[in-house]
């Protein structure tokens, strides 16, 4: 019995780590993953861990308020840290709709009555595809279950910087979004300027319905030259993430919460 509780617990204090991460973590966030095929992927991976991790120094197995608490914060941290990157994503896809003359181009799920941007969603596709092909979905993996090394079960000190830390990071979104939309600007700028000089030399000429088409056209062609730059940029960006969920998860292996 001693040891089937003390299974149980680890197999808790896990499956709490795990589901953090799982519910923000990019690629397994998304919501085209059902939500039982992502229980069911939780449940079996933390039944995994449960008898190593229990079997770690320093591990304390055993169910308190404080213990749960900080595995739920070691996964939110692990997992809203990687959520930056569709958080990138999402905004970069935002600023080439909004040179694309697609603003109000938007996808609205019909269960949640929430609209998304077109182009959004185009630019988290796309990332998903990147991580997928690259494999950084089991280097996630493979880095949350360091964690347990490096944070076992029950020793999570509750810290204020690790939060603090998440928020000045979250200003990285918006010049990685601009950075990954640079390209896009920069040619539709170009365009407009272009367009704008012709209607200054031709006055007759329609200006105004040539822009629109021009600049679309210019940065779809731009956006499929530069795909080829995607998964270096999206490794780097993901790369420097998951170091910076390691360096917080890190930061709060103080002392055991055990009670």
């Amino acid at each position: 019995m001693p040891e089937w509780s003390s299974y149980l617990a680890a197999l808790t204090l896990a499956l709490v780590r795990v589901s953090g991460v799982v519910a923000f973590a990019p690629f397994f966030s998304s919501t085209a993953l059902p939500i039982r095929a992502k229980a069911v992927f939780v449940l079996a991976f933390a039944w995994l861990l449960a008898p190593l991790v229990a079997a770690l120094p320093r591990a304390h197995v055993e169910i308190t308020l404080a213990a749960l608490l900080g595995e739920v914060a070691v996964g939110l941290l692990y997992g809203l840290s990687l959520a930056m990157l569709n958080e990138m994503l999402l905004f970069a896809g935002q600023i080439a709709g909004a040179q694309f003359s697609f603003s109000l181009v938007n996808l609205m799920d019909p269960s949640s009555s929430i609209e998304t941007p077109l182009l959004g969603n185009l630019f988290q596709l796309m990332g998903t595809l990147v991580l997928i092909t690259a494999g950084l979905d089991r280097i996630l993996l493979a880095s949350l279950v360091r964690s347990f090394r490096a944070v076992p079960l029950g020793t999570c000190a509750l810290v204020p910087a690790g939060g603090l830390a998440l928020v000045r990071a979250a200003g990285g979104i918006f010049v990685a979004a601009v950075e990954l939309a640079a390209p896009l600007l920069a040619a539709t700028l170009l365009v407009e300027i272009a367009i704008a000089l012709i209607g200054k030399l031709s006055p007759q000429l329609p200006v105004m319905s040539l822009t629109v088409p021009a600049k679309t056209l210019t940065g779809f062609l731009i956006l499929t030259g530069s795909l080829a730059l995607w998964p270096r940029f999206v490794q780097a960006r993901f790369s420097a993430l998951l170091d910076l969920a390691q360096q917080l998860i890190a930061g709060t292996a103080a002392k055991p919460l055990g009670g």
